[in-house]
This record gives C-alpha cells, sequence and structure tokens, in this order.
C-alpha cells in the first residue's frame, strides 16, 4: 500500500489516504462485529453452550442486531456531570487505538507510514487511551465510575513498564525500532525462540493493558457496576466498547510483528503461501488465546494485579534485557 502511494501523483496522494484509511476503518468495524460474534460462540463452546444461533444463518447476525440496538438507543448523560468531558472521554477512548495502525505493517507491500521509530510511535500513542478512561470516570460524577477510572490507571500505568522493558531485547537483537526491520530480522529464526521471556512478559502486559480477563478489574461487575462507563449508553458506550477491540486488533498485530515473524513463513518451504495469509493465521491465534483466557481465568483481585506487575513482571523484564545483553556481547566476542 505505501508503495502505491509512493507511485500515485502528488495532487491524488490525499485521496489514496483516504480511501485507504476507510477501508481499514471498514476491516476494523468488521472484525469487531465478528470477534464479538466468534468470542460469544468459542465460549460456548467451551462451556458447554450454543451460543448465539437465532439471528441470521448460524447466528451471524446477532452481533449486527446487537450493535443496531445500540446505536438506537436514547443517548443519556448524568445531569451534575461534566458535559465537555463526558462528551471527550469516548473520543479519547478510542482514536489511539485506531491511530497506532497507521504504522503496522501487515505485508511487505500493505503500509500506511514506515516509520523509523515505529515501535516507539505505538507505545507513546497507546498511552493517551489511559486519559480517555480516567476521564470518563472523573466527568461522570459517579464513584463507581472514579473507582474505576483510578483503576485503569493504576493498572494501566503499572503494566506499560514491563510492556516496554519486554520489547527491548527485541530492539537489541534488530538494532532498529522500525516494524518493518524487525519482521525481516527474523526470516531465520522468529523473535519468540530467543526473547521466549519478553514474549511471556509481553502476552502478560498486553492482557492487563487491553483490560482483559483476569485483568478486567476496570469493569468489574460484581463490584463496581460497569466501571468507569457505567453511565455511558448508546453510541458513546459503543465507542468504548470499539476501542477494546480494536486495541486487542493493535496488539494482535504488533506481537504478531514483534514475535512472531510478520508475514514470514513459518518455513522457506513454504514460502508460496502469501504473505497476509500467514499473518492472519498468526493473527488469529492470538485472538483464540484472549477469548480462551476469558473463557478459563477468575479475575484477580487489585492488590494482586499490582504486586504482580511490580513484584514479578518488571524484575523478569529486566533479567530479560541484561541476559540478551549478555547474549550479544558474547556472540561479538566480546567475553
Amino acid at each position: 500500500m505505501n508503495e502505491l502511494l509512493q507511485q500515485a501523483p502528488s495532487w491524488g496522494n490525499t485521496l489514496w489516504f483516504i480511501v485507504a484509511a476507510v477501508l481499514l476503518l471498514a476491516v476494523l468495524l468488521g472484525f469487531v462485529t465478528y470477534a464479538i460474534y466468534f468470542e460469544r460462540k468459542i465460549i460456548g463452546w467451551m462451556q458447554l453452550r450454543i451460543g448465539p444461533n437465532r439471528v441470521g444463518p448460524l447466528g451471524l447476525l446477532q452481533t449486527v442486531a446487537d450493535v443496531t440496538k445500540l446505536l438506537l438507543k436514547e443517548d443519556t448523560r448524568p445531569q451534575h456531570a461534566d458535559k465537555a468531558l463526558f462528551t471527550l472521554a469516548p473520543i479519547l477512548a478510542y482514536a489511539p487505538a485506531f491511530g497506532v495502525l497507521a504504522v503496522m505493517p501487515f505485508t511487505e507491500s500493505i503500509q500506511f507510514a514506515d516509520l523509523g521509530i515505529g515501535l516507539l510511535y505505538y507505545i507513546a500513542l497507546s498511552g493517551i487511551t489511559v486519559l480517555g478512561v480516567i476521564t470518563a470516570g472523573w466527568a461522570s460524577n459517579n464513584k463507581y465510575s472514579l473507582i474505576g477510572g483510578l483503576r485503569s490507571a493504576a493498572q494501566m500505568i503499572s503494566y506499560e513498564v514491563p510492556l516496554v522493558m519486554s520489547v527491548v531485547g527485541v530492539v537489541m537483537l534488530t538494532g532498529s525500532m522500525n516494524l518493518r526491520e524487525i519482521v525481516e530480522a527474523q526470516r531465520d529464526v522468529w523473535n519468540i525462540v530467543p526473547q521466549f521471556i519478553g514474549f511471556a512478559v509481553f502476552l502478560v502486559a498486553a492482557q492487563a493493558e487491553l483490560n482483559r480477563t483476569p485483568f478486567d478489574l476496570p469493569e468489574a461487575e460484581s463490584e463496581l457496576v460497569a466501571g468507569y462507563h457505567v453511565e455511558y449508553s448508546g453510541f458513546r458506550f459503543a465507542m468504548f466498547m470499539l476501542a477494546e477491540y480494536v486495541y486487542m486488533f493493535g496488539m494482535g498485530t504488533l506481537i504478531t510483528i514483534l514475535f512472531l515473524g510478520g508475514w514470514l513463513p513459518i518455513h522457506p518451504a513454504l514460502d508460496f503461501i502469501p504473505g497476509i495469509v500467514w499473518f492472519v493465521l498468526k493473527f488469529s491465534l492470538y485472538i483464540f488465546l484472549q477469548f480462551w483466557l476469558r473463557a478459563t481465568m477468575p479475575r484477580l483481585r487489585v492488590d494482586q494485579l499490582m504486586s504482580f506487575a511490580w513484584k514479578v513482571l518488571l524484575p523478569v523484564a529486566l533479567f530479560n534485557i541484561l541476559l540478551t545483553a549478555v547474549v550479544i556481547s558474547y556472540q561479538n566476542g566480546m567475553f
């Protein structure tokens, strides 16, 4: 895609970007719609239930009906809420989730922007979402919303530290923060092998960053009704839900690029299979893992959540950086 944009006439670049962005948005909306459907079907299968099967063939239109119902609901707002911040919060939550996808290389030719600091761009932009969550909790003028927002801030900031530390080893091995170069550096062996410790830390920290089970404390319905978005309904609530699944799309894409070789085949002999097929297969494996965890894991207590980040994940991530530095130094003959 970036090659097409480079070949297009300069006066037409803006139009190409708009068309590409609309196509990506359509893909995201389709992913969110059917990720929810397959999540409900897979969890039903794991729990010996049927799952959606009434609306449309095999229940394929159930999520479409749910989204339609959600968008047609009345858009309510608490009387004493901060109107400006209450309106701004869903935008702050969703916009960064969509923006991080600009630097993601899905194949050698499908990428919007090939930034030299693509990984840093993702980390920096994704951190903005926590502001939307805190803003939603504060602006709602509801104690449950506020507690959910504060929980989310503590959780996302705490787990962002080991998340970033876990990818330092990948950057050290590659010598670049360019996501395309990180994929190309995995032609001989995927990073999940030499960086398995970093992969494990990243996987757990990403789960907490996404507020997914077992780290879904900000939305703990048994304690906080619905957490930071308890006062939201209709389209505004839909934006929070959309942000959650778009971030899951982004995190699945990132973990595929950093540790699973991106679009590269599992063996050079299988290079005839298109890169996008390999990418989708690896990406789908991560998404299935998300559904599996939600079906089987219980929710942690908030003290367990915070202790695990600072007492377990952070030391392990630092150890991985040290180990990677020692291995690189040994390979370069410094010992």
